[in-house]
């Protein structure tokens, strides 16, 4: 194979960090250095300053941000214990029935995330369930949007388990739940935290379905970003996407060292 020889594998890696730079590098840093501009007028900016971070730290951007952290984390933990319930609930059913909850299961994640939020603001905008306004409604969004993520991820994992594992155990006289709670579910605890990562990210920087249905009092930041850059205020609301990657890196650098402890285990 040509990959053996050592031309083969300079070329292809550094063809690969060229298009992972084009793609990715590229857009990111265009992005921080607007987050530090005074001025843009040429191919780079001028006047570089970090009047736009000291702004964003006095202003209401810990708000934004604290609101997007909660509402990620309550409805990824809503989306981790729904998940692995369908999951465990599922494992072991076969045949047509099966597969018609996998497809109800999919389907908030195979709709435009508008739709969702469409769907919401239609269904809960009367009594008897008036959730409209409500910090709840917005809670509900992101668990719909992100619940299909961690029920595929707990599914795949529990499929890489032996059932051998649960068999010994109920051999030894271990009743369901101990057996769930000891054998199970610690197998696969990886699983579980990278459902949890993967839920909470797509929450944080969800965006379509939020900004049809958030109320004045429940901003999230990306919704902040959308509405500076819709007045043109696109330095601030560069910075406020630096804020937002850098706390996202931060909870999923955090969650991925327990879910390597966790593989170690």
């Amino acid at each position: 194979m040509l990959l053996w020889a050592r031309w083969a594998r300079v070329s292809t890696w550094s063809a690969t960090a060229l298009l992972f730079s084009a793609i990715y590098g590229l857009p990111v840093a265009m992005i921080a250095l607007a987050s530090v501009s005074g001025q843009w007028n040429g191919i780079l900016p001028s006047h570089f300053t970090l009047a736009h971070y000291t702004r964003a730290l006095h202003g209401d951007s810990a708000e934004l941000l604290r609101v997007s952290v909660l509402t990620g984390a309550l409805a990824s933990g809503a989306a981790l214990i729904s998940g692995t319930w369908a999951a465990l609930a599922l494992r072991r059913m076969k045949g047509m029935p099966k597969r018609v909850l996998d497809v109800i299961f999919f389907v908030p994640s195979a709709v435009p995330s508008v739709s969702i939020g469409l769907g919401l603001l239609v269904a809960f905008s009367q009594p008897p369930v008036l959730l409209n306004g409500t910090a709840t409604i917005v809670f509900l969004a992101h668990f719909l949007l992100i619940s299909a993520f961690t029920y595929g991820n707990v599914t795949a994992g529990l499929s890489r388990v032996a059932p051998e594992y649960g068999e010994v155990a109920e051999s030894l006289g271990a009743r369901p739940f101990y057996e769930l709670r000891r054998v199970t579910l610690p197998l696969v605890a990886p699983y579980l935290l990278a459902s949890f990562s993967l839920s909470f990210a797509l929450s944080m920087g969800e965006l379509g379905a939020t900004l049809m249905i958030y109320p004045p009092g429940w901003v999230t930041l990306p919704v902040g970003i959308f509405a500076l850059s819709d007045r043109g205020a696109i330095f601030d609301a560069s910075t406020l996407t630096m804020i937002l990657g850098a706390g996202t890196l931060f909870v999923l650098l955090g969650l991925s060292r327990i879910s390597n402890k966790a593989a170690v285990r």
